[in-house]
């Protein structure tokens, strides 16, 4: 009886949870999975899968845009899970770039960043990180193998992909700030729960069902379904 009671609560703290997501936070997930599922797929032109089997964490950002009249900037909103012992719910982000120069015009890109390492995964749970000084980003190399990645890829914390008109290339990030979204995570799990506690698990929390997708996306075995070696 016991158990059924707390069955019964946590369903409705699910629901809850995912009523309570604004239209843009389940914009962020149901975009994410076909991100990575193109990303992943590409005949020719992906991820290396020997960088996505060591990846601790995955940060995908829709649609970043990148909008400017004299003073530049680009801003993103995405979401991230992180490997534990499965991966991870999603943990809502915020990423903000500024620049300056005569930039006119406007553009968006589908961005993915590969967290390769747990001093990364440590620094991106603080309060926010800035790219390039407190952790080292590169640009991914792309392809099936990972044999064409230089050194400064392979010692980057962070690796980052973006996607313009269904081309993806690497992304200069330097510069930039990241951060979980803090609004968006007491939207999801409640105020006492933090973008640590959903990584570690500490805290059990709600599943959403808009991230469906993207839990998909992440645990997809593309060996698997390509008849890749």
């Amino acid at each position: 009886m016991k158990k059924a009671v707390i069955a019964c609560v946590l369903s409705m703290v699910a629901a809850s949870a995912f009523a309570t997501l604004s239209r843009d936070e389940v914009k962020r997930l149901n975009e994410a999975g076909p991100i990575l599922n193109d990303l992943r797929n590409s005949t020719e032109k992906a991820i290396p899968e020997e960088l996505w089997s060591k990846a601790q964490c995955v940060i995908v950002i829709p649609s970043m845009k990148k909008a400017a009249f004299v003073v530049g900037g680009e801003y993103g909103a995405g979401v991230m899970s992180c490997r534990t012992n499965d991966w991870s719910a999603p943990v809502f982000m915020q990423l903000a770039k500024g620049s300056w120069g005569l930039q006119i015009g406007a553009e968006e890109v589908d961005l993915v960043l590969l967290v390769m390492n747990r001093r990364g995964v440590d620094k991106l749970l603080e309060d926010k990180v800035s790219l390039g000084a407190d952790a080292s980003v590169a640009a991914g190399p792309l392809g099936r193998s990972a044999s064409a990645a230089t050194d400064a890829q392979l010692s980057a914390e962070m690796l980052s992909y973006s996607r313009s008109h269904g081309v993806f290339a690497g992304i200069d990030l330097s510069g930039g700030v990241l951060r979980p979204d803090k609004e968006a995570l007491v939207r999801a799990y409640g105020n006492d729960v933090t973008a640590r506690d959903v990584v570690t698990g500490s805290k059990p929390v709600a599943a959403l069902e808009a991230a469906n997708p993207f839990m998909r996306a992440l645990r997809q075995d593309v060996r698997a379904t390509t008849g890749r070696k």
